[in-house]
């Protein structure tokens, strides 16, 4: 080839890169901060324990000036809480459980809203509890569970240990390994029990009461005798039976979304590496044997 011809092609292709290089340098930039944020992958950015909370200015229990603080945009979690399950502790039904002292949920026939994200692994059967709200002793417990044949049959149902408990069966199953949205809400005599966007309302003219004193991922004083095993974020009380549109724009938030009604919130524990309340009021979870994973992502789909 002519050195001429040689040096003409390589004379053009510096002069393209000098007019086009600074473009593919501006893309390359973008990219690189695309991928940062997660945009080029199926994780989105996930929020730190404690990036979301609800400050109360006047002090736990108050509501004027309430609002929330920090990023609270919905991100994903960084982690999550596993339950191991386990023996029989003094008072639970599981040696993996978390406890806490709320405000003003003791009573009679007390309105509430309980709502979280669960994810149960394959074979757990029988009656395994989310949450329950308990009273003075055994008999005035208000749980919240899933019980029947795992994948099989199933049914959501409010346990009181005693007769008077209500149940649901026709809410679609729950597979294993996949999370899910569940919450219920009472307003006696009616029960209402939700599963991402599905819902089933129950009556019970049975009065019930319940206290100040919470369980996470147990029973109190084992009156049914199974241990949750599985993981379980973002559980969230209220003293108000919310409304279906409402549950619906929490599931919808999903699983890293922060409260909706401040005003009625009671309780939120995110379990994103800790125990902690951030509703403000102060109810900061005792932790017993229950760990935090961040390899969590797998089975869950934003709705």
């Amino acid at each position: 080839m002519d050195r001429r011809i040689r040096s003409k092609s390589s004379q053009s292709a510096m002069e393209y890169l000098m007019t086009y290089g600074w473009v593919i340098l501006i893309i390359a930039v973008v990219m690189g901060v695309m991928f940062s944020l997660g945009i080029f992958s199926n994780r989105a950015p996930t929020g730190q324990p404690g990036a979301c909370q609800v400050l109360r200015p006047n002090g736990a229990g108050s509501v004027q000036g309430i609002g929330l603080s920090g990023v609270c945009n919905g991100q994903l979690p960084e982690f999550v809480a596993y339950f191991a399950g386990g023996g029989n502790p003094s008072g639970f039904s599981s040696d993996s459980y978390i406890t806490a002292t709320v405000l003003d949920m003791a009573g009679t026939n007390m309105p509430m809203t309980v709502s979280m994200w669960i994810n149960v692994p394959p074979n757990e059967g029988g009656n395994i509890p989310f949450f329950a709200l308990h009273g003075t002793n055994a008999y005035s417990a208000y749980e919240i569970f899933r019980g029947g044949s795992f994948s099989t049959s199933e049914e959501f149902g409010l346990h009181r240990c005693t007769s008077a408990d209500t149940f649901e069966s026709t809410l679609p199953l729950v597979a294993a390994n996949t999370w899910y949205f569940v919450a219920y809400t009472v307003r006696a005599p009616n029960y209402a029990f939700y599963l991402d966007g599905n819902s089933n309302t129950m009556t019970n003219v049975n009065t019930y009461s319940t206290g100040d004193q919470i369980v996470i991922g147990g029973q109190y004083n084992d009156c049914d005798g199974g241990a949750y095993i599985g993981y379980i974020s973002n559980v969230q009380l209220y003293n108000t039976a919310l409304s279906s549109s409402t549950l619906n724009a929490m599931y919808i938030s999903g699983i890293g979304g922060a409260p909706i009604d401040l005003n009625n919130l009671v309780g939120w524990w995110p379990l994103n590496g800790n125990a902690n309340d951030y509703s403000g009021n102060g109810a900061t979870g005792n932790a017993v044997s229950v760990t935090y994973t961040n390899g969590w992502t797998s089975g869950y789909t934003q709705p």
